[in-house]
This record gives C-alpha cells, structure tokens and sequence, in this order.
C-alpha cells in the first residue's frame, strides 16, 4: 500500500507548555519560548485555533494540533521516539486488513471438530478479554520463530497475537486469529486467597491452609489483575475468602512457604467462598455465641461445624432486637452473611441451629428460625 506519510525524527520529548522538558541523556536541551496568542495561524486559508510559541525567533506549532489541522493523524513511537503523521485520506487498499492486536495469557483451550482450537486470553491494557480461533490459515510460532503445534496450547501460556479484522460483536469478542506468537509459560493456580496484604513493595497475596501458608505470590508492574468479567479492579477489591486463578512464576524461591512474583490474578467467583483460616474464626466466633444449654444439645462437634457465605438477603435470619435495625442496613447494602450450623439431638423436631455474622464486621445477628 502506498501509504502518504511525512515522518519526524524526535530530539526533544515533546513541547511541553513553554518549557521544553530536560534529560541528561544528551538527546534533550532545555529550551525556553514565548506563547504567541496574538498570531493567528491558518491552513489554506482558514483560520485554526492554533498557537505559535516563538523560540530563538523561530515559530514552533502543536504536534498533534497541527497534524489534525493539515488533515494528518500523529502516532508517536516512544521505543524508536518517532513522530509519524498519516494522511486522513489513506485507506487500506483493497485486501487489506486492519488487524487487532492482544498481548496476554492463555486462560482456556477447546479443540473443535473441524481441528481448530479456540483459546480464550485474558489481555493486558485495554484489550481484557477476547476468544480466538486458532485453524491452519494461522500462523503460530513459539519467541524464536519456529513453529508452534496448535495441540500444544494450554493455559498458562503468554502470548501476543494479531487478529480480526472481523470480531463478533459478544462478551467475550471472537475472531480469527491471524498470527499468534507462543511465549513463557506460566505455572497455574485456583484456590481461595487466604490473605492479601499491601507491603512496601507492593501487594502481596498469600494462599493456603488454617494452618499454614502454601504459597506466597508478589505484585509488580507487569502484574494484571481482573474481576469475574475480565475487567480491570483495585487490590483493595481483592478479599481472603475469594476464588482466584493465578498465573505466576515460573521461578519461584527454594523457602517454605515458595514465594514467586505474580503475573496474572482473575477473580472466579466475588464472594462465594472463605478461606480455612476464616472458616476456622466464624466456627469460634458461633461457639462461644451458644449458651450452656444450647451446647448440651448439639451433636456436631466444635471443629466440623458447616460454615457458609451467602447474601444477607438470602439468609432469612431472625435478629435480636438490638440488631434489627442494623441487620436491615446490612441487607439493604447488600452485605454477605456468614452461616455457622450445628446439627442438635432435636433436630427432628426443630430443625438444625444456624448463627448468622456479619461477613464484613463479624457482627453477630441472631439465628435462623426453628421450626
């Protein structure tokens, strides 16, 4: 294609106000100028809101202003520091294609009858989520170059990919990927977090038992975090008890607990499970909340009581008194209520005792109503 392009070699960052920026690198000089608002500037006769700044009696215009004004688009290159501006009125010739392009991890794969694979990746930056169709008209290559067996994908893999230019409109999109470069293979975990703490250098989020810590995973800048939609969400959002899978490593320490530094973390499920070492606490918390009598009743022992997490709406509770205005706050604000059961010697005729907690402030309510 014979693409109109007027190509600028970048010495200085950018023209920032009147005040160049300034670098040690050799390649940058300060640089101080004159804002002229005063001056008018137009482009084949019409007038633009376009404003010169004078330096060293040479008038300098906005890169990005102008280009749009001569009827350019300006893509800057930070890797190469080169100014590109195209012209508006290129197109794509016939046959060509503007493709899309992902760099992310494989999340699942599913081999189809016709001997393709769809691979669903999760992508850094703005592209989250996006399946892909891998067949024999992709070309699938590991980092060097060489080719890649379609059989061989599985989750855990990163990798960058071009595709399209047709993407089903769906959540996830889908296309057909065109290139797919396979990269490094990272280790693959699902389990509940056991704790999430903020530390000096980051986050740092732990799994395991009530007894111990397994696994210690550490965030940095390449670290991307999604929700149960592929969507971007603070480490503040992150919460013990949530269902996850990491994508981590594949280096990881020779200590006890093995710590590693984290890549990818995907929410699978917001609130439907508590860690070991929670489950452990409600079970305390409901146990001392029994009274003598209650306790010569029940058969379930103290350790091996069923402890769930459910809406407050859902957990049909019966609050004491001096609770029932702030169990309605909590059903209102859509708060989840953890459920501690022990089955009684009287069940057959009342029915099991269920304690219900706050999930948020382990605020006891009340219990569920025997029948």
């Amino acid at each position: 294609m014979n693409k109109k392009k007027l190509i600028i070699v970048a010495t200085i960052a950018g023209l920032l106000g009147t005040t160049a920026a300034v670098e040690a690198s050799g390649f940058m000089k300060k640089v101080n100028g004159f804002l002229r608002g005063d001056i008018d500037v137009t482009v084949d006769g019409k007038a633009t809101s376009l404003e010169p700044v004078f330096i060293n009696g040479q008038a300098y215009l906005p890169a990005r202003a102008e280009a749009a004004a001569l009827g350019y688009e300006l893509h800057y290159n930070a890797k190469t520091k080169v100014l590109e501006l195209t012209s508006k009125q290129d197109q794509p010739e016939e046959g060509e294609a503007n493709l899309i392009n992902v760099s992310g991890i494989i999340e699942d794969v599913r081999p189809a009858q016709d001997g393709s694979v769809q691979i669903s990746v999760v992508g850094r930056g703005q592209n989250n989520w996006i399946v892909l169709t891998v067949d024999k008209e992709t070309v699938l290559t590991n980092q060097e170059g060489k080719p890649f067996a379609a059989k061989d994908l599985k989750a855990g893999f990163e990798l960058t990919a071009e595709y399209g230019p047709i993407v089903a409109m769906s959540y996830p999109g889908q296309s057909h990927a065109v290139k797919v470069v396979v990269g490094t293979e990272r280790l693959v975990k699902e389990d509940v977090i056991q704790s999430v703490e903020k530390t000096s250098e980051g986050w740092q989020v732990k799994f395991g038992d009530a007894k111990e810590t397994t696994l210690v995973l550490n965030s940095g800048k390449e670290t991307t975090i999604r929700d149960t939609e592929r969507q971007p969400i603070e480490w503040s959002a992150l919460k013990a008890g949530m269902k996850v899978r990491a994508y981590y490593g594949p280096a990881m320490t020779k200590s006890l607990p093995p710590i590693s530094p984290l890549q990818f973390l995907v929410v699978s499920e917001q609130a439907a499970a508590l860690s070991p070492a929670q489950v452990t606490e409600y079970r305390e918390l409901a146990w001392k909340q029994l009274s003598d009598d209650q306790k010569k009743h029940v058969v379930t022992k103290k350790d091996e009581a069923e402890v769930t997490i459910v809406p407050a709406s859902d957990a049909a509770l019966f609050p004491q008194d001096d609770k029932k205005k702030a169990y309605e706050d909590y059903v209102a604000k859509k708060g989840n209520v953890v459920l501690v059961t022990y089955k009684t010697d009287d069940d057959a005729l009342l029915g099991p005792l269920t304690l219900g907690f706050s999930s948020d402030s382990k605020e006891y309510f009340g219990n569920r109503i025997r029948r």
